[in-house]
């Protein structure tokens, strides 16, 4: 009745806290050396983004902008290339001038997107500067300001003409960028939402090929999305509706079937290197705060290059420039959509083969 309870005189069992592991393997088991790898790599993806950013936007200064020197009616042959013997010469090289025969026929260049601007001379001390503010807020007001130094230093003065002006609702032609880069966005985020969902290696040729109809689909419906939203909706983005819902579809199926492609490759981490080329080099690059011109050296020649940047060209040439200069963003995007549809199936199949190859009796 009165004895020890059962076990008393057994082995004492050691309190829980006893049983802990030490904090050095409870530290492993938790943090494995895959999770520090992934650490590693999103630390250096998001000291690449500030980089990346600053960078580019640190110290905007204008490099070679395209500027058309019309001389006056009746100037001495040879006026105008002197005009334009000074104005690139200047520090820096702000600017690239080139004689242009006529005004017509530097409104045409501007209008096609071979030149930024045009500077007309008078022969009265009094010049006027053609600007395209539908090309970037940024790029002509800082052609403007080179301008009017020049001109200032030179005792003359300059009047500005908007030739072609961003819409009402689209501020400093800033929403071509953020429609880009929405569908960028898009594209990018759906292949990973279906690596993440259904694996990040399709397990054959097949399923690579459902997936890219899926792609497809939500292409379309982005495509339109987006053109709606800046066009009928915001009446920012408002001429060749369909042309931009085109161009939008291919903008995002390129981006997805490349990031899925890059997925095949990679796994999980495809999706640190689609976000390394779309968002960290691609938005700076893009020309959409500061278009190419205004961008240090290696941020200017890569943009174009990249579907943020592409897009962002593609899509201003559309509505403001009826078409001009859009061959290149959309051979560029083809080439990302051609690319990454081919290398995902390629991938798939090649997966499929290996295993089969396996699972085969000796």
């Amino acid at each position: 009745m009165g004895g020890h309870p059962h076990g008393a005189h057994g082995a004492h069992e050691a309190h829980p806290a006893e049983r802990r592991p030490p904090l050095l393997a409870e530290w492993r088991d938790a943090v494995t050396p895959r999770a520090v790898a992934l650490v590693v790599g999103v630390l250096l993806l998001q000291l690449g983004f500030i980089l990346s950013y600053a960078g580019a936007f640190h110290d905007p200064k204008p490099h070679r902008i395209a500027l058309g020197v019309v001389a006056p009616a009746g100037a001495p042959a040879g006026a105008a290339r002197q005009t334009v013997e000074r104005l690139n010469a200047l520090d820096g090289q702000p600017l690239h001038a080139t004689v242009v025969t006529s005004e017509a026929s530097a409104v045409d260049k501007i209008r096609g997107r071979d030149l930024d601007g045009a500077l007309i001379a008078g022969s009265s001390g009094t010049d006027r500067l053609l600007v395209a503010s539908a090309e970037g807020g940024s790029l002509s007001g800082a052609l403007t300001s080179v301008m009017t130094q020049v001109e200032t230093a030179q005792q003359r003065t300059v009047s500005v003409e908007d030739i072609v002006s961003a819409a009402k609702g689209d501020a400093r032609g800033l929403t071509a960028f953020y429609l880009a880069v929405g569908w960028v966005v898009g594209g990018y985020l759906v292949a990973s939402i279906l690596a993440i969902s259904a694996g990040a290696k399709p397990a054959n040729a097949r399923r690579a090929r459902v997936r890219l109809g899926a792609l497809a689909l939500y292409s379309i419906v982005s495509g339109i999305g987006g053109a709606l939203i800046v066009g009928p909706i915001l009446g920012a983005l408002s001429r060749s509706f369909w042309t931009l819902t085109g161009f939008g579809a291919l903008v995002v199926f390129a981006v997805g079937a490349f990031t899925m492609a890059i997925q095949a490759l990679t796994g999980v981490l495809g999706i640190g290197i689609a976000v390394l080329l779309f968002v960290v080099l691609g938005n700076p690059s893009a020309g959409g705060a500061y278009p190419g011109p205004m961008l240090p050296g290696f941020w200017r020649a890569i943009g174009p290059f990249l579907p943020p940047g592409a897009g962002t060209s593609g899509i201003r040439g559309i509505v403001y420039f009826d078409g001009a200069r859009t061959l290149q963003p959309l051979l560029v995007s083809l080439a990302y959509a051609l690319v990454g549809a081919v290398v995902l199936l390629l991938v798939s199949a090649a997966r499929r083969h290996s295993a089969e190859i396996r699972s085969a009796p000796a």
